[in-house]
């Protein structure tokens, strides 16, 4: 139990600083592209490629991190995170929007490797206290939803000559504390008989109605939520005129509300089980939606990303516990990759496609465009508790 809270602080303060990170990026790229895109509509792009390197890095991080170990793959992107804020910096140094996506990329194959930190503490975690385990490893992203703005902020005119590029120097030291903090970290490789041991084949792993539920749900969510987040920059400062402080402010808020709940959401999964708070966050995703779509003043934008990060809580946290009853220790690498490949696989498409939508179409298609989703992971989800219970009953 010391060594399972041991590695919930390590694997947290990573998880907080990668959400600084991811923070002070989505915040501060969008301001930037702005100014040398070649076009409107590519504002959006740096931010998008984000999910587009997660995507990409997913499952080869996973696989990666299991030959090698938690510990040492987690170091790798530690690297990639910091060659990210190299090249944005430099980015804004020459001009380049391209080197801008380029940075965004590379922080989307660092992010690969981050978000396997939520499962990596619950390899080791008792099963009493996985839930938990891995909504307060998500919590430790509470403290990136101030730190991530507020660092864009202070890094803005930190460089006077060269506006918005003291935040992307920020982002490099941000990457090395994260190195400091990996070592620290008490997580065993897996044995010669866990990495050979039998597995079954991944495609009858994915067949799964427990991990159909759980990759839906934790996907659609993820999709809603950077589709509406990725969005939002562009609509308060181009569309409604807002100010870039209002702007980091509601993000931030935003990022608070995605992790704050982690400190007893793993309580709320044990007490009420996964499938009631997966539900419990579709509902407060779609009152997210409703409130976009009744206002465009701050506090419609502010209230909407709250809702918003709360209902990411407290359905992706669930479908991650969830799907840690899909696999055993030796399929756990290319399960995990493989749930991390589809959810970011077509957050990436919507992430693409938010700037063209919302230049073309404006902020309240953006907002209807979630709805058919949101009714999607709530059928799937549905039909997953129909089946667990017909199958207790046989």
């Amino acid at each position: 139990m010391k060594r399972d809270h041991k590695n919930v602080l390590v694997l947290g303060t990573c998880q907080m600083l990668f959400g600084t990170g991811r923070g002070l990026f989505m915040v501060t790229s969008p301001a930037v592209a702005l100014g040398i895109a070649p076009h409107l509509a590519l504002a959006t792009l740096p931010t998008a490629l984000v999910v587009v390197g997660t995507a990409l890095a997913a499952m080869p991080a996973s696989l990666f991190s299991r030959r090698v170990g938690r510990k040492a793959g987690f170091l790798c992107g530690t690297v990639l995170a910091a060659a990210s804020g190299a090249a944005c910096a430099a980015a804004i140094f020459i001009e380049s929007f391209w080197l801008l996506a380029l940075g965004g990329l590379l922080f989307g194959f660092f992010a690969g490797f981050a978000q396997l930190y939520r499962f990596a503490v619950a390899d080791v975690a008792s099963e009493a206290f996985r839930p938990r385990a891995i909504s307060l490893v998500l919590a430790g992203g509470v403290f990136a939803g101030l730190a991530g703005p507020q660092l864009a902020d202070w890094g803005e005119m930190l460089i006077a000559d060269y506006r918005f590029m003291g935040g992307f120097l920020f982002m490099i030291a941000v990457a090395l504390l994260a190195a400091l903090a990996l070592m620290f970290l008490s997580i065993p490789n897996l044995t010669k008989k866990q990495l050979d041991g039998a597995q079954r084949p991944l495609l009858e792993i994915m067949k799964q109605p427990v991990f159909i539920a759980a990759a839906v749900s934790a996907t659609i969510a993820q999709t809603v939520m950077n589709f509406l987040m990725t969005a939002t920059p562009i609509a308060m400062i181009h569309i409604c005129g807002h100010s870039f402080g209002s702007m980091t402010s509601v993000i931030g808020w935003h990022t608070v509300a995605m992790f704050a709940p982690g400190f007893f959401t793993g309580n709320l999964i044990k007490k009420f089980g996964e499938i009631r708070i997966i539900t419990a966050g579709l509902v407060l995703e779609s009152a997210c939606i409703a409130i976009a779509l009744a206002g465009i003043e701050v506090m419609n934008f502010w209230l909407a990303m709250f809702l918003l990060g709360v209902g990411w809580n407290f359905t992706f946290t669930a479908a991650t516990t969830l799907m840690t009853t899909a696999y055993t220790p030796a399929e756990r690498g290319k399960t995990q990759g493989m749930m991390n490949q589809i959810i970011y696989t077509v957050v990436a498409i919507g992430s693409l496609s938010s700037g063209a939508f919302i230049h073309f179409f404006g902020w309240d298609w953006v907002n209807i465009g979630a709805i058919p989703l949101l009714a999607i992971a709530a059928a799937v989800t549905f039909w997953y508790a129909a089946s667990s219970r017909k199958a207790a009953e046989a």
